[in-house]
Order: C-alpha cells, then sequence, then structure tokens
C-alpha cells in the first residue's frame, strides 16, 4: 500500500467513525424524546439529521475518489466498498432515530399511556451493536462482529414481547389504540436499527475474510 493510499484510508476511517458517534448520540437523543415525551429534542434529531447526510455525501465521494486514484486491490479494495456500505447504514439509522423522535411528539397528546415495558431494554441492546459493530470495524474482529449478528435475535424477540404486550393492553384499553400504535412504530423503528447494526457487523466479516454473510445469520451458533 502507498502512503498515500494509506493516508486517504485513514481520514476515510475517521470521518466514518466521526458519523457513528453522532449517529449513536442520535439514538440516545431519540429514546429520551419517547421516554420523557421531550419534543424539544426533534429539532436536535433534525440539525444531526442535516449533519449526517452532509456527511454521508462527503464519505462517498472519498470513496470514489480513493477507487479513481489509487485503483486498490484486495483488502484495500474491500475497505472501500466496506466504508461504502457502512456509511449508508449509519445514514438509514440516523434517519430512524428521527422517526423515534417524531413518534415522541404524537405520543405527548397521550401522557397517561405506560411506556411499554421491555422497550428500554431494546434501546440499549441496538445501542450497543451499533457501538460494538463500529468497533469491530475498526479492530478487524470478527469474532466481535459475529456476537453482534446473534443479538440481533435478541431484539427480535424483545420487539415481539413489546408488540404482543401493546396488543393484551389496548384489547382492554380500546380507546389507546391511537398512542398503542405510535409504540408499535417505535418499536419496529429500534429494531430495524439493530439490523442496520447485524449489517456493519456482517460487513466487517466480509473486510477480513472476503466472505459474504448477509442473509445467512443462521450461520452465527456456536
Amino acid at each position: 500500500m502507498s502512503k498515500h493510499l494509506h493516508r486517504d484510508l485513514e481520514s476515510l476511517e475517521q470521518s466514518l467513525l466521526a458519523q457513528s458517534s453522532v449517529v449513536e448520540r442520535m439514538i440516545y437523543r431519540a429514546s429520551q424524546a419517547l421516554r420523557e415525551l421531550k419534543t424539544n429534542l426533534i429539532e436536535i434529531l433534525l440539525e444531526d439529521e442535516d449533519s449526517v447526510n452532509t456527511r454521508e455525501v462527503a464519505i462517498e465521494e472519498d470513496c470514489l475518489k480513493i477507487l479513481a486514484l489509487h485503483q486498490p486491490v484486495a483488502i484495500d479494495l474491500r475497505r472501500v466498498a466496506t466504508v461504502l456500505k457502512i456509511n449508508g447504514d449509519l445514514e438509514r439509522i440516523a434517519d430512524l432515530a428521527v422517526n423515534i423522535g417524531e413518534r415522541a411528539q404524537s405520543l405527548v397528546l397521550y401522557p397517561e399511556f405506560p411506556f411499554p415495558n421491555h422497550m428500554e431494554e431494546m434501546v440499549e441492546v441496538s445501542i450497543s451493536m451499533v457501538r460494538e459493530s463500529l468497533d469491530a470495524f475498526v479492530r478487524l474482529d470478527i469474532d466481535a462482529a459475529r456476537e453482534v449478528c446473534l443479538r440481533d435475535d435478541v431484539v427480535d424477540d424483545l420487539n415481539r414481547t413489546v408488540i404482543d404486550n401493546l396488543h393484551e393492553y389496548v384489547q382492554d384499553h380500546v380507546g389507546d389504540f391511537a398512542p398503542a400504535m405510535q409504540y408499535f412504530s417505535a418499536s419496529r423503528h429500534i429494531e430495524r436499527i439493530a439490523d442496520h447494526a447485524t449489517n456493519i457487523a456482517e460487513d466487517v466479516i466480509y473486510l477480513v475474510d472476503g466472505e459474504i454473510t448477509r442473509h445467512r445469520q443462521d450461520e452465527f451458533t456456536f
């Protein structure tokens, strides 16, 4: 690898990590807005989303410049391809965080509706998956990436539990259908965040091994 390519790849990865920090912060703020019904946080989320969108375009342009100028091969080519894919997943996670914040805006009208059990745990697991998938990328740690993939099932199970509990609650409180649907939507968005974190982890496996593992989560068993 030439020193110029090495420098450009390092700069690219630093930009990606800066992006991931903003996105992780957005998930925290969105979950806080949902839990505490703090609608003032939506403006901050929208500002962060603009920042994420701007950086996403810049990272993609940098990837294309590296491909054109350096014509990388082997693992260097996979590194650029991986950054491109992770970049897209992070942007979509940011969109989901905004969607969760918007659910909080709607739920302000229903302050008495109980916050769903297990939703906070869903958020915590999903955030840890995003963080640890990026850590695996930095360390080129396949084992850590596979652990992230395995935890997607945990979030899926929690999502089903939240939805089942909401369904049972609405059966006894028919008038609360509207807020229940808002929480149902929020739960689905959180579950999608975990899916994108899984995508990132699978991209790490691709980067290190050259193995495309998407749609093959059943192989992540011990």
